[in-house]
């Protein structure tokens, strides 16, 4: 089957990177997992962002000085509170 862009390919791609870093819950892994297996169009996807994070995380052996990222955290939390405030 290839990728028709309808609603099990649209899932499928909204939670790709839930999926690829195994952060999605048991039944929407296997709901993709199943879905990719079949469909030509969102396993090409998958492949190109699996390659893509590979190239990142290869790329990305440098470690961020311990003071630049307390200040990149402490903006992450700032920005959270004032979000859940709202």
């Amino acid at each position: 089957m290839s990728c028709a862009g309808d609603e099990h390919c649209q899932q499928a791609l909204e939670n790709l990177y839930l999926f690829l870093d195994h952060e999605a819950d048991e039944a929407t892994y296997h709901e993709i997992e199943v879905h990719i297996r079949e469909c030509t169009g969102c396993l090409s996807e998958v492949d190109l962002e699996r390659l893509v994070k590979q190239l990142v995380n290869r790329s990305c052996t440098e470690v961020a000085p311990a003071p630049l990222r307390e200040r990149v955290l402490m903006t992450i939390r700032t920005v959270q509170i004032q979000v859940t405030e709202r």
